[in-house]
């Protein structure tokens, strides 16, 4: 795969299925100081794959079995466009039109998410519609104990000056401290915290409980012995301790009937409060119906009034603390589902707070009237807003209205009558509505026989063998070719009306999916596998006193460098490259005055690095580096120089350097310049943003390029890097030896093993009796990630933004470490005394299975974990979680590939890490400059070569 391929396919996320800047990107003049499209004489450029593709005939040509497109069939060409394909995720999966039919909604009630106090959430019985059946009104609290929310206000916080707001879910401020810059609270619509005065009163006491009123709903209808409810019926509450879906449940009865019928459940979350006050403290509840139901097994609203309770002891003891909690709880639960309807779906619930928390947020990236827009889809009836959302997450564009069948939609005729009314969705039932670039998508709504009558009917020739986007790429050569006419009236025969999302709402609902997540690879999935308990995130508090995108005109001209990724993404899968070189020039020409808007910002220099990677000059960079490594396949050297020189003018202050300043240097030998090439590698070396194993590459090559005559004296790092490492040589039966593969071997026991596996069973007998575990950087990450937990996740301003964080925005730039320096030294003094056993183990106590960015809970147990760090020992580990905290971006890949440990008599124990090799390989430069960096630290590294037996004759 070309270089920066897959980094550029995760930045991009999900195809938008309408690019507004389309047009103007493959139309407008570009203004660059590179002609990539032109050679020497002016004639339109010939790339070498370009070349084959006019050579090759239709027999040459093969389909994509991931994405069904044709493709080159020459093997370079087939293989990226694989890979592109599998890291992309083009093959259509089953959860993409699946996953949403499992309700899901937000499980937490503030930024300071608590992953472990989140409960499964009972997912609603899938072949139930809420014409059917009711929805739970309201989902996804927190369950927290008055211990945890004691332990969690008692976190640590870093000091800082600047002025911020500290915000949670609720929109709730904290010592605002004003130094005349802006303050920029959010406020996110959700659960009051517990710190928060509710609209009802919190002090309540004892007496004042008795007679209040609660409104809340009665679900689980399904379940009921009355299917009618009538107005005004009086109910009771009961506990349904035995029941095998809640041990909170508490079963709703009719009072007005003589055998007590059972009409439903009160809501799970309101349950889970109240059960324990009916059990514990002796409350009963009686109410009665306070509105009918608009279908039997609707949602009933209802009014319950607590009638009387028994309580043994005084407010000051223990028992009232516990009694309060749960009784504000419960109003908190009350007054959460006021503001959400009873028979909404959980995707429903999630992709309207997504949009509010967003205007919430951001309302300076959006105009009036698209405020107005996007406020508009809480006024769409139910049926609509779902519709919509299964249309927009779903692949699409078009969508047959005859195939759209949802269990939740009780009118999709009306819904999409509705929807197309307000502008968000477009119907197909005119031929004269078409756009040509709608063409293609529509035929894809048609089966493989409705394609070959249609051929048929225009009299062409079909092969009964023919694969579906051969039998498409036929009509559209018809089309081009003078069927312009006909084709359209066919296949809105076939199809009948279809349907899509209108640009309008396309364009708006990304923008707001985008700014919720701040990210291309997180979508509405992610609210979905919280509920199922999938994935638990971090605590951690939102403190925010900067706008990622401080104008309109920034996110606009993100988005636009978003498109032109996405273009040259999918130009590359199509092969066509004279789009891809267009797009590079386009990088190129907006990269300059993109950065210069960057440059120009007041925002602090480590807050502007932060938020460069939010920048359109980000976007373009990651173009470009892609147009690079596609130019140096092309062999146009000079081109990727020039790109090159370009990005090291524009950005100065990027870790990225070191990689541009080491092709750069590697490009110029290959143009036959080793003099020029030498004198950038030197001038590298004085680069402060050159690091690791870029840096190492560059010593290298100035002691490989600087030999006399053109350079007399030995570089002082020549020592350095010439040390010698030490390398252990073994033997192995091989199973292939064959260039190009991977090496096998087969192990002790007889069974086929890699390189690393017969390493370790080398090292675990005659090697010296070690144990160990074969990861790479995965455990290195893993005991950073849980020593360094509290760093991690600790109150610093601007690095949490959403609810869906796995780590702080800053971890990969140098801010990491300078804004908690204080407090990382502390934390690693601590390492280096003794105590990274024990943190490890409380860490892993407080967190386990809490997503965190490097922790791998399922590769590593405790008891490897705790003895790979009493091994290692103290003053070993903090220098690596140092190193670590100090540049993470640099150094989180290319550690060794076995971490073995032994124990001692004594009790005391040794760690070894170990690279291994097979027969063809060699050390690359990033494994060169951990491996000598380990041994400055004092660690026991070597080499571990595995060769193929020697057989005799």
């Amino acid at each position: 795969m070309l270089t920066g391929r897959e980094s550029l396919s995760r930045l991009i996320g999900k195809r938008r299925c309408f690019l507004p800047n389309l047009q103007s990107i493959l139309s407008s003049p570009i203004q660059s100081s590179l002609n990539l499209l032109c050679d020497k004489n002016g004639s339109l450029a010939e790339t070498r794959c370009s070349k084959g593709k006019v050579e090759m005939s239709n027999s040459d040509w093969v389909t994509c079995p991931v994405c069904g497109n044709n493709v080159s069939g020459e093997d370079y060409t087939i293989n990226s466009h694989l890979d592109g394909c599998l890291s992309r995720g083009t093959k259509r999966k089953l959860t993409q039109r699946t996953l949403l039919q499992l309700n899901f909604g937000c499980s937490q009630s503030k930024v300071q998410i608590s992953s472990g106090e989140s409960e499964q959430l009972l997912t609603s019985d899938l072949n139930k519609s809420p014409c059917d059946s009711e929805e739970n009104a309201t989902r996804g609290f927190s369950k927290i104990s008055p211990s945890e929310e004691k332990s969690h206000d008692q976190r640590r916080q870093l000091p800082y000056t600047e002025s911020v707001k500290q915000i949670d879910m609720a929109g709730s401020t904290e010592n605002p401290i004003s130094n005349g810059r802006e303050n920029i609270m959010v406020e996110f619509p959700a659960l009051p915290t517990d710190n928060e005065e509710p609209r009802h009163r919190m002090d309540e006491t004892v007496d004042s409980i008795s007679g209040m009123a609660m409104d809340t709903f009665i679900v689980g209808r399904r379940f009921s012995d009355e299917k009618d409810v009538n107005l005004g019926a009086s109910i009771s509450l009961q506990r349904d301790p035995d029941n095998i879906k809640d041990s909170n449940a508490i079963k709703v009865l009719s009072a007005s009937s003589s055998c007590c019928k059972v009409l439903g459940y009160l809501p799970r979350e309101l349950a889970q409060y109240l059960s324990p006050l009916i059990e514990k403290y002796c409350l009963s509840f009686e109410g009665y119906v306070i509105a009918g139901p608009s279908h039997s097994l609707d949602a009933v609203p209802i009014q319950i009034v607590c009638q009387n309770m028994i309580f043994n002891g005084e407010k000051g003891c223990d028992n009232f603390e516990v009694f309060k909690h749960l009784w504000q709880k419960a109003l908190q639960v009350v007054e959460f589902a006021k503001n959400r309807p009873p028979n909404t779906t959980k995707y429903q619930q999630n992709f309207c707070l997504l949009l509010k928390e967003v205007l919430t947020s951001s309302p300076h990236l959006f105009t009036e009237d698209e405020k107005k827009f996007i406020e508009s889809f809480t006024s769409l009836s139910e049926d609509s807003q779902r519709l919509f959302v299964r249309l927009y997450t779903r692949k699409g564009p078009w969508f047959r209205l005859s195939t759209i069948m949802y269990p939740e939609v009780c009118n999709p005729q009306q819904a999409i009558k509705e929807l197309s009314a307000t502008g968000y969705a477009c119907l197909f039932e005119d031929i004269t509505e078409l756009h040509d670039d709608d063409m293609k998508d529509l035929l894809s709504l048609l089966t493989v026989s409705e394609l070959r009558d249609i051929l048929c009917t225009l009299k062409r020739k079909c092969n009964r063998g023919s694969r579906k986007q051969n039998l498409i790429a036929s009509l559209l050569s018809c089309y081009k070719g003078g069927s312009r006419s006909v084709l359209p009236q066919l296949i809105l025969k076939k199809t009948e009306i279809c349907i899509r999302t209108s640009s309008e709402a396309e364009s708006l609902f990304w923008r707001a999916e985008r700014l919720f997540f701040l990210n291309g690879e997180q979508d509405l999935s992610a609210f979905l596998l919280v509920d199922l308990g999938i994935v638990k995130y971090p605590t951690y508090n939102c403190i925010i006193s900067e706008h990622i995108f401080s104008s309109k005109s920034d996110l606009l001209a993100y988005e636009e460098a978003i498109e032109v990724a996405q273009i040259m993404d999918q130009s590359l899968d199509e092969n066509n490259f004279e789009l891809v070189l267009r797009c590079i020039m386009i990088a190129e020409s907006c990269i300059s005055s993109s950065l210069e808007k960057l440059i120009d910002s007041t925002t602090p220099e480590l807050m502007a690095t932060l938020l460069s990677c939010f920048s359109a000059s980000w976007v373009y960079s990651k173009v470009i580096l892609l147009g690079i490594s596609f130019l140096e396949h092309e062999l146009r050297y000079n081109d990727a120089i020039h790109l090159l020189r370009r990005l090291l003018n524009c950005f100065t202050s990027d870790r990225r350097r070191g990689y541009w300043t080491v092709r750069l240097s590697v490009d110029l030998e290959h143009m036959g310049c080793p003099n020029e090439s030498l004198s950038v590698a030197e001038a590298g070396l004085l680069d402060p943003w050159v690091r690791a194993g870029s840096r190492m590459a560059l010593q290298r090559r100035v002691l490989r390029l600087g030999k006399p005559p053109r350079r007399w004296k030995t570089p002082s790092f020549s020592e350095s890097i010439k040390r010698k490492i030490i390398e252990v040589h073994i033997q192995g039966r091989p199973l292939n030896c064959e260039a190009g593969r991977k090496s096998r071997f087969y192990g002790e026991d007889g069974e086929q093993c890699g390189v690393e596996q017969l390493a370790l069973q080398y090292y675990a007998t005659e090697g010296g009796r070690w144990q160990g575990v074969h990861t790479e950087s995965g455990i290195w990450l893993t005991i950073f990630g849980l020593l360094m937990w509290d760093i991690l996740f600790s109150d610093v301003p601007n690095v949490f933004r959403t609810r869906f964080q796995t780590a702080p925005l800053d971890l990969e730039t140098d801010h990491f470490y300078l804004a908690r320096m204080t407090l990382v030294e502390s934390h690693l003094q601590k390492i280096h005394d003794g105590l990274a056993e024990e943190i490890l183990i409380t860490s892993w106590e407080l967190h386990m299975g809490t997503a965190c960015r490097g922790v791998n809970w399922d590769r590593h147990s405790l008891s490897d974990l705790r003895a790979a760090v009493s091994c290692i020992g103290g003053p070993c580990l903090a220098s690596l979680c140092r190193h670590l905290a100090q540049d993470y971006r640099s150094w989180s890949s290319g550690m060794p590939d076995l971490l073995l440990w032994r124990f001692r008599g004594d009790y005391k124990g040794e760690a070894k890490l170990v690279e291994v090799k097979g027969p063809r390989d060699q050390l690359s430069e990033q494994q060169r400059a951990w491996l000598l960096l380990l041994m400055d630290y004092g660690f026991n590294a070597e080499v571990c070569k595995v060769s193929p037996a020697i057989t005799s004759p």
